[in-house]
């Protein structure tokens, strides 16, 4: 079994290869080779297979063109830029998020008789507004915001390469991953994470949206699940429509402060400042609030059930068991 990873480095492409040496197998086979890829070098040690590091630009199609040669079997793609970068970036969105899978796709489509599972990253951020009271697994796609337009032509992408055979793709909209660890980014979902983990490490946290705001949210410990179970499910499970919701926590700002306040006390909660941001109310406001994520439930993907448990989840995973 061998796999590569596009945005090995990111947050969930770090979790998911740890996850993935600790259990040394995919699919019920034995690791073999791991290939791990991003804009910076990530770093790995394995004892128990093989891992291939490397960096560049998964716009560049010969360097996507050349991982691919290799013909792993299991393709996790999890490179782009965030949102409000891609955003803010209208030509670098395009050139990473949609033209990167672009070179991927053709690169596997190039190879004949080679059909490796892809488990792409998309995002709910493919949805638009308006939104009924919670989204269905059938409702449309709208996105309004350029990370969403470019997520969902990779949808279109892997259900039509799927379709004719060329790969075996299951794509995963994503909920909001919360609590990311490591500093900040240029998301325009980050204070999500920001206003829990900047506090629990005694640091002060800018929240720039109003407490009422909804939002979906999964932890890392799920993503990685996510990932894991789209790389081993069965294809004739999922059928022709090869993009999944993953199931999620539909909380607002408010009540997560409120599960702060009863994990770690109204000390953490006193660091969070009030400061609005237009811009950011602006993308939120466009963003789905809450789904039924039946299908993907019903094909064995499980998230948390309370947002205390994704707050205990950060305390045992990065910060050692306690605050």
């Amino acid at each position: 079994m061998k796999i590569l990873v596009l945005g090995a480095a990111g947050m969930v492409g770090r979790k998911l290869i740890e996850h993935l040496i600790s259990i040394g197998s995919l699919r019920g086979e034995k690791i073999t080779g791991l290939h791990a890829f991003d804009v910076v070098e990530p770093a790995f040690e394995s004892d128990g297979f093989p891992i291939t590091v490397s960096h560049g630009d998964v716009a560049d199609k010969a360097t996507v063109d050349g991982m691919v040669s290799a013909k792993p079997d299991v393709i996790f793609h999890l490179a782009a830029i965030v949102s409000g970068e891609a955003e803010a970036d209208f030509d670098k969105g395009y050139r990473i998020n949609q033209g990167g899978t672009q070179n991927l796709f053709d690169a596997v489509v190039a190879r004949e008789g080679y059909t490796p599972r892809v488990v792409y990253a998309s995002s709910i951020a493919v949805f638009g507004a308006p939104f009924p009271e919670a989204i269905q697994d059938d409702f449309h796609l709208t996105p309004l915001t350029s990370y969403g337009t470019q997520k969902a032509i990779g949808e279109l992408l892997l259900a039509d390469l799927t379709r004719k055979g060329h790969l075996d793709g299951v794509g995963l909209r994503l909920p909001t991953i919360v609590v990311r660890p490591g500093k900040p980014n240029l998301a325009a979902s980050g204070f999500f994470s920001n206003i829990i983990r900047e506090p629990l490490a005694g640091k002060r946290a800018v929240l720039p949206v109003s407490k009422d705001v909804m939002h979906w949210m999964a932890s890392p410990r799920s993503a990685v699940g996510f990932c894991v179970r789209a790389a081993e499910i069965d294809g004739t499970e999922i059928g022709p429509r090869r993009n999944l919701t993953m199931p999620g926590l539909a909380i607002t700002v408010g009540e997560m402060i409120e599960a702060l306040g009863r994990v770690a006390g109204a000390e953490a909660v006193a660091r969070i400042d009030e400061v609005r941001d237009d811009t950011i109310v602006s993308i939120v406001d466009n963003w789905p609030r809450k789904f039924h994520a039946a299908r993907a439930q019903s094909l064995g993907f499980v998230a948390e059930s309370s947002f205390d448990e994704i707050i205990q989840a950060h305390i045992e995973d990065e910060l050692g068991g306690s605050i």
